[in-house]
C-alpha cells in the first residue's frame, strides 16, 4: 500500500523551526490477488483460477462485481479471447465457507456480480476456463489475463492479474490400427502404431519411450519397420513367439516436436503433430 510522509514548520518572531517527520501507509479498503492452479497449459487444457478478495475496513462491502477478460489480446486489429469460461464452474465461499451461487454472465468478458464481503473478511473466487484455439500453444506462448474488481462503495477499480505460460515439453499420443480386420488363420497381419507428439518439445531417445503389447492371436515370423525402415531384434525390439509379448527397447523411438501456426485471418493456431510410426507384421499361429 501507499506510504506517505508528514512534517509540519512553525514560524515565529521571524525564526523557523520544523517538526519530525512522520510515517503512515494508506491502507486500501480491498485488496485482490489472482492465481492459477498449474503453471502450464495446453489445447483444451481447463485452468482454475482462484481470486481472493480481502475487505480491511471496518464495514461490510456489498454489491461488488467482478470482471474477468478470458486473456483477451489484440491481433491485426481484431481482439482475440484464448480462453472460454466453463459453464457453472464458479464456487463462491467467505472465509472458507461456501455461498450462494453470485450471478454469472460467460462473456467475453466473463462477468461475476452480486458479491458481499463482510468486514475483515475475505472472498474466494474459484472458476474453470477452457483453453481454446485462440490461445498462443507455441514454444514461449503465454495467457495473462486480469479480473477487474468493482463497487459503489470502492473509489477507484481494482485489478489482479495472472500469467500462466505454454507447457514446454513432449506430449505423446499412441493409436493403433490392424489390416486386414479378418484374417484366417496361417495367414498374414498388420499392426500398425502411430505415435503422435501434441507437444512443443521433441521425444527424444531420453525420453524412454516403449511400446509394448501382447499380441493374441500370437504371430509368428515377424517383421518390424521404424518410420519405414527394417528393425531388429534384439537391438531395436524383444520378441517371445510362446506367448506374444512385444516391446520395443528404451530410447528407440524419437517423436519431433508439434508445430503450431497462426492463420494470419482467423487468427486461430493449427497444430500439425510429430509423428513416429512402427509396423509390425507376422503370421497369424494357428
Amino acid at each position: 500500500m501507499p506510504v506517505f510522509t508528514n512534517q509540519a514548520t512553525l514560524t515565529y518572531d521571524g525564526n523557523t523551526t520544523n517538526s519530525n517527520m512522520v510515517t503512515g501507509e494508506l491502507l486500501a479498503v480491498l485488496a485482490a490477488s489472482k492465481t492459477a492452479v498449474g503453471a502450464s497449459y495446453r489445447f483444451g487444457d481447463r485452468i482454475t483460477y482462484i481470486i481472493r478478495i480481502t475487505n480491511g475496513s471496518t464495514s461490510a462491502l456489498s454489491d461488488i462485481s467482478v470482471s474477468d477478460n478470458l486473456g483477451a489480446y489484440c491481433f491485426e486489429g481484431s481482439l482475440l479471447v484464448p480462453l472460454t469460461f466453463a459453464t457453472d464452474s464458479v464456487l463462491y465461499y467467505i472465509d472458507g465457507v461456501p455461498q450462494t451461487a453470485p450471478t454469472v454472465e460467460a462473456g467475453p468478458p466473463l462477468a461475476i456480480s452480486g458479491l458481499s464481503i463482510p468486514a475483515g473478511s475475505t472472498a474466494m473466487l474459484l472458476y474453470e476456463a477452457v483453453v481454446n484455439t485462440y490461445a498462443p500453444v507455441d514454444a514461449g506462448g503465454t495467457i495473462t489475463n486480469v479480473a477487474t474488481i468493482t463497487g459503489s462503495s470502492l473509489p477507484t477499480p481494482l485489478e489482479a492479474t495472472e500469467t500462466v505460460s505454454a507447457a514446454s515439453s513432449a506430449s505423446l499420443v499412441i493409436s493403433k490400427s490392424l489390416c486386414p480386420s479378418s484374417v484366417t488363420e496361417n495367414a498374414k497381419l498388420t499392426y500398425t502404431f502411430v505415435i503422435q507428439n501434441i507437444g512443443t518439445t521433441a521425444a527424444t531417445a531420453a525420453d524412454a519411450a516403449v511400446i509394448t503389447d501382447t499380441f493374441d492371436p500370437v504371430l509368428s515370423d515377424i517383421s518390424v519397420l521404424y518410420n519405414g525402415e527394417t528393425w531388429r531384434a534384439p537391438e531395436n525390439y524383444t520378441y517371445d513367439c510362446t506367448n506374444g509379448l512385444f516391446a520395443t527397447i528404451s530410447g528407440q523411438i524419437t517423436v519431433p516436436a508439434a508445430t503450431y501456426a497462426q492463420d494470419s485471418c482467423t487468427g486461430q493456431y493449427v497444430m500439425t503433430p510429430g509423428v513416429a510410426t512402427v509396423q509390425i507384421t507376422g503370421t497369424v499361429v494357428s
